[in-house]
């Protein structure tokens, strides 16, 4: 069940994404936010109820409620225009809460690619306190782009291979993500630099006079 949870993470974050890069409006996102979250919320509080005691199925659970938090907090603050900076500030905590849940895949439960996963959203929600919690808006681009990207790296494409049983928790998998997540951060720099801003169309009288 989680793993259908977390596939739809990736779509969630998806349009996020998209969001940030300007390609949706804010409201029409907000729907998407309010679904998963919806379904982040009910799914790790029934896999709590059907543990019957398993601590390691109810610390994997108690982390799916950061996130269906966080896009309850996104959709209902895009659909009524609220300021960003409770979610921002929010998302500071899920950060560092995603360090602990990092620690404990890498340790306790000995799942090293979803310790490396947790640090991708570390990461991610950082961006997020940054952007939204104290308004670093030349942030934009780029958390955009990694969010983009992280949609399918740490969600749809692991619960996609969780669904059909075939997600391989090898060390060899942990390197691997951990390199596109280095690779990504990386490459990502350049959307840091702000746009040139576009000039106004000058009218007919005003193109003449800068050809002469």
């Amino acid at each position: 069940m989680a793993s259908v949870g977390l596939f739809y993470v990736g779509a969630v974050l998806f349009v996020n994404g998209l969001l940030l890069l300007g390609f949706i409006e804010g409201k029409a996102a907000a729907i998407m936010n309010l679904f998963v979250g919806t379904l982040q919320v009910v799914t790790p509080t029934y896999l709590i109820f059907t543990a019957n005691g398993d601590n390691d199925q109810i610390i994997l659970a108690g982390g799916l409620y950061l996130f269906g938090f966080t896009y309850l907090y996104v959709g209902i603050g895009l659909l009524a225009d609220l300021d960003t900076t409770g979610v921002g500030w929010f998302s500071l905590f899920v950060a560092i809460a995603a360090l602990g849940f990092s620690y404990v895949n890498f340790t306790m439960l000995e799942n090293a690619p979803f310790g490396v996963i947790w640090l991708y959203w570390a990461v991610l929600w950082t961006l997020f306190f940054l952007l939204l919690g104290l308004k670093r808006e030349a942030l934009t681009r780029y958390t955009g782009w990694v969010t983009l990207i992280e949609a399918w790296v740490t969600a749809a494409i692991p619960g996609f291979l969780l669904l059909i049983g075939t997600w391989p928790t090898t060390t060899m998998t942990a390197v691997v993500l951990a390199a596109i997540g280095v690779v990504m951060l990386v490459v990502l720099i350049p959307t840091l630099r702000p746009r040139r801003a576009e000039p106004a169309p000058a009218d007919a009288a005003g193109q003449a006079y800068t050809r002469t």
